[in-house]
């Protein structure tokens, strides 16, 4: 039977046609690999999940442990490279980001490295994620930042709606304040800017670690108003070198990390050559004989107790010349005696009486005692207790 050979114009594995230089049919394209999904970086064997503050930790507990050690690993050079390379860190956070894109933290890190790095839609965008998730106001300077940095000053006013900002913190609060400030004066309103830094923190009494920033945002409002800002640049100044001074009493030690590249995991290493030696050169000297005091000899002069069969000492005799204590069964002496025969007369005397010396269980003694017929011997049960030869208990 002559085997039809398929149509040319029918699409899958089976049906080939001519190929032709057009597109792929559909069932080849069904499966497409996105290669412009860049590989996760490279993390050095010295950094471990312990490197993470512990509530981070807490929150990789619904990852398994294989996926939650390399998240961690992940945000932990995040920590470490975010004010020498934020770039890198900002893929880190990628790779944080595609093993676990469900969690709070792990969307906040992407927030935060993505606004360093100036991507301020995505910062966005991770940031309102992570407030919704979590509840938390404590990004809300960089929500309103990154509104500014995509040129939406008025939706920046609008993200803090109905907030009561006596709630926050101390740093969120100053962060905030100077952020709105930034917007205000986006929207041509200095008068307004100047009102949202006009907080408690603004007093040179009190230093916090953003009191640099905030007395500094409040001298550029001056000077838009046409006032000097001069003293609040040198309070800045002086706030500065205060809390450097009290950075510099707390000792850290940190340990100098070696990055990896890919480069370094492409060399691989070289394989033993057995036979290099002898290409090289190179001669291998004997093992020196032993010393004089030592017990071992050559091997050549070496003693041994062996002896040859025919010097061997036996006592083997030849078959006839052995001595045995066999003799011809008629030689034989026996103590055997054989038993004489009874008389027809004489009777047997009866066996003695068998005395029980010992107790039975119920503390009696048993001696002299005497079993008549059809009563129960000791140990034995009676006819009343199942009768029969039944085994003591």
């Amino acid at each position: 039977m002559e085997r039809k050979r398929p149509s040319e114009k029918r699409e899958g594995p089976i049906g080939r046609g001519e190929r032709t230089e057009g597109a792929r049919p559909a069932w080849q394209e069904r499966v497409k690999r996105d290669r412009e999904v860049e590989k996760s970086p490279l993390i050095p064997s010295e950094i471990t999940p312990e490197d993470i503050d512990m509530s981070v930790r807490v929150q990789l507990k619904t990852l398994t442990a294989e996926n939650a050690e390399m998240v961690a690993r992940h945000l932990a050079m995040v920590n470490l490279l975010i004010d020498s390379d934020p770039e890198l860190a900002h893929k880190h956070a990628l790779a944080a980001s595609r093993r676990a894109g469900r969690l709070a933290i792990v969307h906040e890190t992407l927030g935060v490295t993505a606004y360093t790095v100036g991507d301020y839609s995505l910062a966005l965008r991770e940031l309102l994620t992570h407030r919704r998730l979590s509840g938390s106001n404590d990004q809300l300077p960089l929500i309103v930042d990154s509104e500014r940095g995509m040129g939406r000053p008025a939706r920046a006013l609008e993200a803090i709606a109905g907030l009561d900002r006596k709630s926050l913190s101390v740093g969120v609060r100053i962060n905030l304040a100077v952020a709105l400030s930034g917007a205000r004066l986006d929207l041509g309103d200095p008068k307004n800017a100047k009102l949202e830094l006009e907080i408690p923190e603004l007093s040179p009494k009190q230093v916090f670690p953003q009191s640099p920033l905030l007395f500094r945002a409040y001298a550029e409002v001056l000077r838009e108003l046409g006032q000097s800002g001069d003293s609040w640049d040198e309070l800045a100044d002086r706030a500065e070198k205060a809390l450097s001074q009290v950075d510099g009493e707390m000792l850290e030690l940190i340990e100098e990390i070696t990055i990896p590249t890919s480069a370094d995991f492409e060399i691989k290493p070289a394989k033993r050559n057995f036979d290099s030696s002898r290409s090289e050169g190179k001669n291998f000297e004997r093992r020196p004989r032993p010393a004089a005091g030592d017990d071992r000899k050559p091997r050549g002069e070496r003693s041994s107790e062996y002896k040859p069969r025919s010097d061997r000492s036996s006592d083997y005799k030849p078959r006839g010349e052995r001595t045995s204590d066999y003799k011809p069964r008629g030689e034989r002496t026996s103590d055997y005696k054989p038993r004489t025969p009874r008389a027809e007369g004489s009777e047997s005397k009866p066996a003695p009486k068998r005395d029980f010396d010992s107790r039975g269980r119920d503390g009696k003694p048993r001696g002299g005692a005497s079993f008549g017929k059809g009563a129960p011997r000791p140990g034995r049960r009676g006819p009343s207790e199942g009768g029969g030869r039944g085994r003591a208990r």
